[in-house]
């Protein structure tokens, strides 16, 4: 089952695509007006976009790929004949096997990630966290000439409500801090990190001498997913050097389930930073690049005193998360616009080397943090790298998550009547499996 609680991100200004199934539909394409989930697949069957060229049974396909393919005005045209007859006649002048409530749906992961890449454009997280870690704000040395990244596991990203397994990893056992060590076990430092993501939509060969300049980047652009970029600071904080993240990053990625067009966003472009250097003619780009998204995290967990060893149990079925009996602590509020650089930088940046681009490539904005205490997006910034809990809603403390300790993330832009929203990314923490 699927939460109605965001039934006001998905106004008609939204319209965003996603992969659904339910009791009465197959696993297909679809979009959502408010709380109903409309399914693509049998409205197209209904000769429901007859007007516009689309390959037979695009939308009866498993995953977007097919569809994010296309060209942009593809995508433009089938958002506007939508808005055309859900703005004149409603949901009733859909087919009616072509709706679903939204309670009674599964939505699955959208598109088949064939390639991830993690950016850090955020000017307030690297100096936020370098003051964490270093005790020194100072960014490393090419964050002000181009956005830097590393390149992530595709294989481990997972939709909204999937559960995340503890990592184990080696690190250094701080209990005592005298004699040092390094220990292999059970995470003692799990953070998430809240982000935007780019879906990638039309391909882009791989050895070109040029690349995709930031000005054309957008038709390369299929939409947005909130991600969370979750993080074992103990095993990322030992593997760094020399090579950066590995394990302390490759055991789970979870993405929201509807991916928000930039159609649907571009009335909400606003101006980011102004660059400190001058940079290269390809990262060059338009004076309004960002979009003025407000992203927030939230904690959802056991109460204050309740052992967490019986909060999760352990199962394969990831069916979703369960918030019975929990509290809710809201943990920070971000402004995606203070993000130094933009979604067509990075992709200016990555394929300026050669690099190709695949349908269903995910590239993460990095964390998206304010300069300010309630706007940071990690725990490792709150914390102050671990030195100081954050209080949480009834009383209690983290400093880390803890197993059954449920992350949720959300982002909206606009006014309640006409905005455009993401809905929920979230994924609870599950103990490590015992042999």
């Amino acid at each position: 089952m699927t939460s109605p609680a965001y039934a006001h991100h998905f106004s008609i200004k939204n319209l965003p695509y996603g992969v659904a199934s339910s009791p009465t539909h197959g696993q297909q394409c679809a979009t959502r007006l408010h709380n109903t989930v409309i399914f693509l697949g049998d409205l197209q069957n209904s000769g429901f976009f007859g007007d516009i060229s689309l390959p037979n049974g695009i939308f009866m396909n498993s995953t977007l790929n097919g569809y994010a393919a296309l060209p942009k005005s593809v995508h433009t045209a089938v958002r506007a004949t939508l808005q055309s007859v859900l703005g004149e006649s409603g949901l009733n002048g859909l087919p009616e096997n072509s709706k679903a409530d939204i309670t009674t749906v599964k939505l699955h992961l959208p598109v088949e990630i064939l390639g991830f890449t993690d950016f850090s454009n955020s000017l307030n997280h690297v100096q936020n966290a370098g003051r964490a870690i270093l005790n020194d704000p100072s960014p490393p040395p090419g964050f002000f000439h181009f956005p830097i990244g590393y390149t992530g596991r595709a294989s481990t990203v997972v939709v909204s409500g999937t559960p995340i397994t503890r990592p184990c990893g080696h690190f250094y056992d701080r209990s005592n801090p005298v004699a040092r060590k390094v220990v292999y076990g059970p995470s003692r430092a799990l953070d998430y990190e809240m982000e935007l993501g780019v879906v990638v939509g039309r391909p882009f060969g791989w050895g070109s001498a040029e690349g995709i300049p930031a000005t054309d980047a957008e038709e390369y652009v299929f939409g947005f997913v909130v991600l969370n970029d979750w993080s074992a600071r103990d095993i990322q904080g030992l593997e760094m050097v020399p090579l950066g993240p590995l394990n302390g990053k490759a055991f789970g990625t979870t993405v929201s389930p509807w991916i928000v067009t930039t159609d649907a966003l571009a009335p909400f472009k606003v101006a980011g930073p102004e660059p400190r250097v001058e940079l290269e003619e390809h990262l060059k780009d338009e004076k309004e690049g960002n979009f003025d998204i407000v992203m927030k995290v939230e904690i959802i967990h056991p109460p204050a005193g309740q052992s967490t060893s019986s909060a999760a149990t352990n199962s394969n079925e990831g069916a979703g998360n369960n918030t019975e009996d929990k509290s809710v602590s809201h943990i920070a509020t971000s402004a995606a616009k203070e993000l130094f650089w933009n979604h067509r930088q990075m992709i200016a940046h990555l394929t300026s080397c050669g690099s190709d681009l695949r349908t269903g490539d995910l590239l993460g904005t990095g964390t998206v943090s304010g300069s300010l205490e309630g706007s940071y997006g990690c725990l490792l910034e709150s914390t102050k790298g671990g030195k100081q809990a954050v209080t949480l809603a009834d009383g209690g403390e983290r400093v880390y998550l803890l197993d059954g300790d449920i992350v949720r993330m959300s982002a909206f832009l606009g006014d309640e009547a006409s905005g455009v929203g993401f809905g929920e990314c979230t994924g609870e923490i599950y103990p490590v499996i015992s042999s």
